[in-house]
């Protein structure tokens, strides 16, 4: 599926969110919810400063509301419309909520091309490790 015109309207509403959270200090990221018929269900703006929470951003904040208030056929027939491409934190909390959508302004690539990285290094990670063990943690779960 592809943006349509009808798309641009709510886009425009998330880049509208973008702006007021750079005018509070925020890194200016926005981000509203409609439900399966355009509908406004919720709105975020980045509020990692003001909150001091690094996950504060607009759509974490819209996929854990998801989560808690939409059964999974609305969300599922949802749109998450953002100023900008989900980050590698906030895509798998969107898919763990079961949106079915995304529509986003701002490409990633095209962020960067705006600001650079963040400077920070990668985190060494190492693994898997313990498999036995985790395993006989998890599988029960799942069954």
């Amino acid at each position: 599926m592809s943006v349509t015109t009808g798309d641009h309207a709510l886009l425009r509403r998330a880049i509208a969110l973008a702006a007021e959270a750079g005018e509070t200090g925020n890194p200016p990221f926005g981000s509203l919810l409609a439900g399966p018929d355009g509908t406004v269900l919720a709105e975020e703006r980045n509020t990692t400063l003001t909150d001091r929470d690094l996950t504060a951003h607009p759509e974490l904040k819209l996929a854990r509301w998801a989560a808690r208030e939409l059964d999974a056929a609305t969300a599922a027939r949802s749109t998450l419309y953002t100023s900008c491409e989900p980050c590698g934190m906030c895509e798998p909390v969107i898919r763990q909520a079961g949106l079915g959508r995304v529509v986003f302004a701002l490409s990633g690539e095209q962020l960067l091309d705006i600001r650079p990285g963040s400077g920070r290094p990668a985190v060494p990670q190492d693994g898997p490790a313990l498999y036995a063990e985790v395993r006989a943690a998890v599988e029960p779960y799942y069954r």
